[in-house]
């Protein structure tokens, strides 16, 4: 994963959640869980490291602003 820009933590409310899961349904849910309490941008896939195990998922939280639904 590419590693996390001062922008995206450059002011109080915003976050970058790394989701670690067994698999991409598992990740996905976490995502989904987090886009239904604030703004997010979601990824779009799980990435995977040779050698671990399970999925990797990097998405970005605005709790300043309400949820997109």
């Amino acid at each position: 994963m590419k590693p996390i820009n001062e922008a995206h933590v450059a002011a109080p409310g915003l976050a970058v959640v790394e989701v670690a899961a067994a698999d991409d349904e598992t990740a996905l849910a976490v995502q989904e869980l987090l886009a239904a309490r604030c703004a997010i941008a979601p990824a779009d896939r799980t990435t995977r490291e040779p050698g671990e195990p399970g999925v990797r998922l990097r998405c970005f939280l605005d709790l300043r602003q309400q949820p997109d639904v």
